[in-house]
């Protein structure tokens, strides 16, 4: 299952979700994180405030690929973005284990396949720089097993790149039948 977190406007919505099982719109109409790890500990995956994002942790661990597509803030997600992965700290839980040589939260749902973060606007050498070591280290902490930032000067250049991936996608299923019966 694929789930991209988008910070774009309605007009890229209909573009996204022909691309993904589910689509989590940043848009700024949820509160943020209060901080009460509650989502760790009494309710685990779930938030107590009850808006869009209360079962954000629940939709993101089915995602075996998770894409963000974020506008650049100084080298960081856009913070309509960071407010949706700061409402899914629950996707970890309170303990620590030794991975990828450094501590990180204990995973609640296990491995997954890709971390994707699509960023778009202006985006000085040393701000993509810090993408890719933030999405490296990201994609660790949730259990992704690879992590990999496309950078685009605009969001209108999105629909080339879901259009490239889609395609990869199609020839791989030719390539490599979904099952013995398609051999």
């Amino acid at each position: 299952m694929e789930v991209i977190i988008s910070d774009l406007g309605g007009q890229y919505d209909n573009m996204l979700q022909s691309n993904c099982d589910v689509l989590i719109r940043a848009d700024g109409a949820y509160a943020p994180c209060q901080g009460c790890f509650g989502c760790w500990t009494r309710h685990p995956a779930e938030c107590f405030m009850r808006d869009s994002l209360q079962q954000v942790c629940r939709t993101v661990e089915k995602a075996d690929v998770l894409t963000i597509v974020t506008e650049n803030f100084y080298g960081s997600y856009s913070p309509n973005v960071k407010t949706v992965l700061d409402r899914s700290i629950g996707l970890s839980a309170p303990l620590s284990t030794w991975r990828g040589k450094q501590m990180h939260h204990t995973l609640r749902y296990g491995k997954h396949s890709l971390f994707r973060v699509i960023v778009y606007g202006d985006i000085t050498e040393q701000e993509k720089e810090t993408f890719i070591l933030m999405a490296e280290k990201n994609a660790v902490n949730d259990g992704y097993e690879k992590s990999e930032v496309i950078f685009l000067k605009s969001p209108d250049d999105l629909d080339n790149v879901l259009c490239e991936k889609q395609r990869l996608s199609d020839f791989m299923k030719k390539v490599l039948p979904d099952s013995e019966e398609d051999l």
